[in-house]
């Protein structure tokens, strides 16, 4: 049977499996990015990340052009917001719009596992440019840090530092 109407390509779609995805290695924590923007027209990016015990976490910071939230998996996570602190356990979600000061950290004796999501994907790359400054032999200062957020429209959070 033949028509004469147009065929509509169905939009492909991502699965990626517990092994799969681009593993990015920054000290303490192991990310791993199940979508970076490419599947969703930018609109969208997702990681996994594992925190070992006592990771400290980034400094303070504030983005301008996204939202990032965070769904704890397993473990506490502590997020700083400002001056107030929250530990965030197991099933916790916190969402960061953009101009908020945040950060968080693993202060606990046991890994903690979160997933982020970032609206737009636009910070995934930054993670892999973290990673490339060890990667070619350079150490992570936080000059070289706060240089790589800024190309990302995130600054440090310096009235909470």
């Amino acid at each position: 049977m033949t028509t004469d109407e147009p065929q509509t390509e169905v939009p492909a779609v991502s699965v990626v499996g517990p092994d799969d995805g681009e593993t990015i290695l920054l000290g303490t924590t192991r990310m791993r990015v199940l979508e970076d923007g490419s599947s969703t027209e930018h609109r969208l990016g997702v990681t996994e990340s594992v925190l070992a015990p006592r990771t400290p976490g980034p400094p303070q910071h504030r983005h301008a052009r996204h939202d990032e939230g965070f769904y704890i998996l397993s473990g506490t996570v502590r997020f700083t917001v400002g001056d107030s602190e929250h530990d965030a356990p197991a099933g916790t979600f916190v969402m960061v719009p953009p101009g908020a000061p945040h950060t968080f950290a693993n202060a606990s004796d046991q890994p903690a596992v979160m997933l982020s999501i970032f609206t737009p994907d636009l910070y995934v790359q930054y993670f892999r440019d973290l990673q490339g400054i060890t990667a070619d032999g350079g150490r992570m200062t936080p000059q070289a840090n706060i240089r790589t957020m800024s190309r990302y429209a995130t600054e440090p959070a310096i009235d909470f530092a």
